[in-house]
């Protein structure tokens, strides 16, 4: 079996919460996708329709730039992508991300959190945007249970 990853953006730190389990529980190296400019509250405030979030996620062509990329990320055969849900999809860095590697033949396990959208129209959206990789179901991972799913899904 070959390497696996967790690559995970989180605004408020739950989803990072979830990726550190998942990469503990599957010996998993982790990666924060961690935008050039970073978010303030302001820009993730969704009721403000001039918010940077709200911008972004309007603006399906927007790619956020990413701090630093992914070294060596031929060596991963598996990617755990995960992401809290904005406006019922993955954040647009989470876009960026999947469009600045080449992901084909890899394994690709999207995660989520939320506070009341499910993951299908992000899953739907994954897919779109990274066509070439392998896509398994994946999951919104909002309470326990992230460790034994992860490891449940290295196992399928």
């Amino acid at each position: 079996m070959g390497k696996s990853l967790v690559a995970y953006f989180s605004a408020s730190g739950v989803t990072a919460r979830v990726a550190e389990e998942l990469a503990q529980a599957v010996g998993a190296d982790l990666y924060e996708i961690t935008p050039v400019q970073p978010y303030t509250n302001a820009d993730l405030d969704w009721t403000d329709r001039k918010s940077r979030s709200t911008l972004e996620m309007n603006d399906p062509a927007c790619r956020p730039a990413i701090a630093r990329p992914v070294e060596h990320m031929e060596q991963y055969d598996t990617v755990f992508v995960g992401f809290p849900v904005w406006w019922y999809v993955e954040p647009r860095i989470v876009d960026t991300f999947l469009e600045s590697y080449d992901f084909s033949g890899k394994t690709l396990i999207p995660f989520a959190t939320s506070g009341g959208s499910g993951i299908g129209k992000a899953e739907q959206s994954l897919r779109e945007h990274c066509p070439g990789g392998s896509w398994k179901k994946g999951r919104l991972l909002n309470g326990a249970g992230a460790a034994d799913w992860a490891r449940q899904m290295m196992n399928e």
